[in-house]
């Protein structure tokens, strides 16, 4: 009878962890082939624009553009002004074209909980020295409207970086309290927060 719990038990444990299997996507962002720019500076109205972008199976991706600095917005937005969710590097930066997403499957159901997307920060001192940093971003669900900055992970000279950023994510999106919460950092990334132009 033991022998038979046991088993039972291991058979449960087993499904388990195949119900919550966690996988990554990669999709695309070129801002002039899968975004649509909604708002702009006018003329002398300095150098500003909010872009929304295709990402993963209608998760979004909003990039708010301001001198030569970016902050991105993965998933489901709040409703109304999204300069409250403004986070960047203080350096002049830049997103690449691939972004990871970090996607649960349960059933048939597959939901992003994390992005991982690569940055490149200028350097203020050398404009042909720059620093790659990974962002582990918490994605924004359809019922909770928050997408935030979970970590940083300095990916120039870490070759454990890839790695580093999704145990991050795995670890810590999905319960992370955006707002309220303080982002993890690994190695030396250049200033991070909210930053107003």
């Amino acid at each position: 009878m033991r022998a038979i719990l046991i088993a039972l038990a291991l058979a449960g444990l087993c499904q388990a962890a195949r119900a919550g299997d966690i996988s990554s996507a990669y999709t695309d962002l070129d801002s002039k082939k899968d975004c649509v720019t909604y708002a702009q500076a006018a003329e002398g109205d300095g150098d500003w624009a909010d872009l929304a972008c295709s990402g993963y199976r209608g998760y979004p991706v909003l990039i708010a553009y301001d001198d030569a600095r970016e902050s991105l917005f993965y998933g489901f937005p709040p409703g109304g002004d999204m300069t409250s969710v403004w986070e960047s590097f203080s350096g002049f930066n830049s997103s690449a074209a691939k972004v990871e997403w970090r996607i649960e499957t349960n059933g048939d159901k597959a939901v992003p909980f994390a992005v991982i997307h690569r940055r490149t920060i200028g350097d203020a001192e050398d404009q042909n020295k720059s620093t790659d940093v990974l962002l582990v971003a918490k994605v924004g669900q359809m019922d909770a409207r928050d997408s935030c900055t979970v970590g940083l992970v300095l990916a120039t000279g870490n070759p454990q970086a890839n790695d580093q950023a999704r145990k991050l994510a795995d670890e810590k999106a999905r319960t992370f309290a955006c707002g309220k919460d303080r982002h993890t950092v690994i190695g030396n990334v250049p200033a991070f927060g909210r930053v107003d132009n």
